[in-house]
């Protein structure tokens, strides 16, 4: 389960997401950018998006809000998890 779900669903039921923020390390991949959508999160923050451009652009035409941090040590963190699991970052891709 990637970690947007994951907080989706900890977040519970509520009567409308509208204005809720989504805090993420990576743009959120198809999957959890069509939860966004669907269910009309209002703002998602993204670590960076260089790793693993996903759906953020997407988001941001259909009105998402999209902070976009490109934050150079989150950056770093990612490369080396890539070089270090690649194997699990293939599957979590889709690869």
């Amino acid at each position: 389960m990637h970690a947007e779900t994951a907080a989706f669903r900890a977040a519970g039921r509520q009567r409308s997401y509208r204005g809720t923020t989504m805090v993420t390390t990576l743009s959120p991949c198809w999957y959890c950018s069509g939860l966004v959508r669907q269910f009309g999160i209002s703002r998602v923050v993204i670590g960076e998006a260089v790793t693993f451009s996903g759906g953020h652009e997407w988001l941001a035409e259909h009105g998402v809000e999209i902070v976009l941090l490109d934050d150079p040590e989150c950056v770093e963190l990612m490369r080396d998890f890539i070089k270090d699991q690649p194997e699990l970052w293939n599957e979590d891709i889709g690869e």
